[in-house]
């Protein structure tokens, strides 16, 4: 795992490094609110350890701006301050976890593993395709970060063709992966939940989604063929 330290204090900022480093972790260090945005958006990190009270940009700031851009990297944030409204401000600004300070290198750990399993779960149940996101859980579905209201059968045609996003999937595969084998739903049908979705989906978008393969079916984004 890759992690991410964000702390201008010397000594803790070493002592954090090591013990990553001696837990095999591969640690980056950025010292002010700046660098740690510069340096998440030049490379992927796992968790990112954000202290509070940083020079030229605080962390409450950062952790802002990482939600800001979509950034989904967890955040466990770390600060002296241990007062309820403190706490608040930290999760609301977009924290995942919260750590005060002096704390337990076991827990430090054993907070970081949680994160990245709570991350690891959600991936497994998201879709994305370009900047389609369905979260398979909920049901919710987003385009460029707008969410988008879908019925459950315009969901379960949008799941569909995103697993299959790049091929495309027969009229037949829709009908019997959608409505179930032996309902009796014509090809019409199908392709008026293809025009409901593309309003939703396409409309004023730049790059269209949803493409027609006439004869045969749909897809989601551009087709590679060999």
């Amino acid at each position: 795992m890759h992690i991410l330290i964000v702390e201008d204090e010397p000594e803790m900022a070493g002592l954090l490094t090591q013990g990553l480093e001696e837990e095999s972790y591969q640690v980056s260090l950025a010292r002010d609110g700046r660098a740690a945005l510069e340096l998440s958006s030049a490379q992927a990190f796992d968790v990112i350890l954000l202290d509070v009270m940083l020079p030229k940009m605080d962390g409450l700031e950062v952790a802002r701006q990482l939600r800001r851009r979509e950034e989904e990297t967890p955040v466990l944030m770390l600060t002296a301050r241990d007062a309820l409204g403190d706490i608040v401000k930290g999760l609301d600004a977009g924290a995942d976890d919260y750590l005060t300070k002096p704390f337990s290198f076991v827990e430090l750990l054993a907070r970081m593993r949680a994160l990245v399993r709570r991350q690891q779960f959600r991936r497994k149940n998201v879709l994305e395709a370009h900047d389609l996101v369905l979260d398979l859980t909920s049901h919710r579905s987003f385009r460029a970060g707008t969410e988008i209201f879908l019925s459950l059968t315009e969901f379960r045609l949008m799941e569909l063709l995103a697993r299959n996003a790049g091929r495309i999937v027969s009229r037949h595969e829709i009908l019997g992966t959608v409505w179930g084998p032996g309902r009796e739903v014509s090809e019409n049908t199908l392709d008026a939940f293809v025009r409901l979705l593309r309003k939703k989906v396409d409309d004023g978008a730049e790059l269209k989604l949803i493409h027609t393969h006439r004869g045969f079916g749909y897809s989601l984004g551009s087709v590679t063929r060999a």
